[in-house]
């Protein structure tokens, strides 16, 4: 599994997996389809405050975690939101999502939190 920065030839892809993840379970609610193509916009122009994280098998995207980056007084330094994670369902359950947070970890380790919050 390979974990790397969305690339501009991703587009398509991603915008069909977050139509997938916000008409899901997992979401309280839906939200509209032009976030997604807004937030598409600013990860492909390098907005210094989200980045998008997807998962490669080989060429093939197998899912994606978008991340909000931001200051906290309270934490003491950059924090890193972990916003949406999302594996399409056939790799699910094969240890990918134990494996991105090994990334994680390595890849900002200079943060001073790293945050995902869950809904029951």
């Amino acid at each position: 599994m390979i974990f790397e920065k969305i690339r501009k030839e991703d587009h398509d892809e991603f915008i069909a997996m977050e139509n997938e993840f916000y008409h899901s379970s997992a979401v309280l609610h839906s939200i509209p389809e032009e976030n997604f193509e807004r937030t598409c916009g600013l990860l492909m122009a390098s907005s210094p405050f989200v980045d998008c994280i997807v998962f490669r098998d080989g060429d093939t995207v197998c899912g994606y975690a978008l991340i909000a980056l931001t200051y906290s007084n309270e934490a003491g330094g950059m924090v890193v939101w972990i916003e949406e994670i999302y594996l399409k369902p056939q790799y699910r359950g094969k240890g990918i999502g134990g494996a991105f947070f090994e990334y994680i970890d390595n890849e900002y380790k200079d943060v001073a939190r790293i945050r995902l919050e869950i809904c029951p």
